[in-house]
């Protein structure tokens, strides 16, 4: 029955090694046990082409490189700042967003309820005394005359000759 104290303790790592491709800033693994594992917020994979690491954006070549100490210092800071602003900004603009998107998907959703599918419906009903309508008016007019075009055709004779 004693206080229990835990250290949460965090520290930025700046072994090249550890360096990940997440949105999240490169911290110690300590203390991360307790906490349960986060949900899977994209189960489909929806976003991968946002998984920008550092060196998908900077890359020195071998000819041409800055001192260690400024490339591990620089990936640390491309990290943090990603994190930082990215977590800023959806906390800015989730909410309205998401209200926006709501009303989008929502009006969306009730005009193809409620009118497209009701339209289609129809004309899916319509179509096969349409179809009969259609062959009757290509049997009356289109066949006859096409078959009168073809017999008076047949009498005529193509021959080539040679000037």
């Amino acid at each position: 029955m004693g206080l229990e104290k835990e250290n949460l303790g965090t520290s930025i790592i700046m072994d090249e090694d550890e360096f990940n491709r997440t949105i999240e800033p490169i911290l110690s693994k300590k203390g991360r046990s307790a906490h349960p594992a986060e949900p899977d917020r994209d189960p489909y994979d929806m976003n991968a082409h946002l998984k920008v690491g550092f060196d998908d954006v900077i890359a020195e070549p071998v000819s041409a490189h800055s001192f260690d100490k400024v490339w591990i210092g620089s990936h640390a800071a491309f990290e943090l700042v990603k994190y930082l602003l990215y977590r800023v900004l959806s906390t800015l603009l989730a909410v309205p967003v998401a209200f926006i998107l709501g009303l989008v998907f929502g009006v969306l959703s009730c005009i193809h309820i409620w009118l497209v599918m009701p339209v289609i419906q129809s004309f899916l009903m319509l179509l096969p005394s349409l179809q009969v309508v259609w062959r009757s008016l290509t049997d009356m007019f289109v066949t006859p005359l096409f078959r009168s075009m073809g017999r008076s055709l047949t009498s005529v004779q193509v021959t080539t000759t040679e000037c």
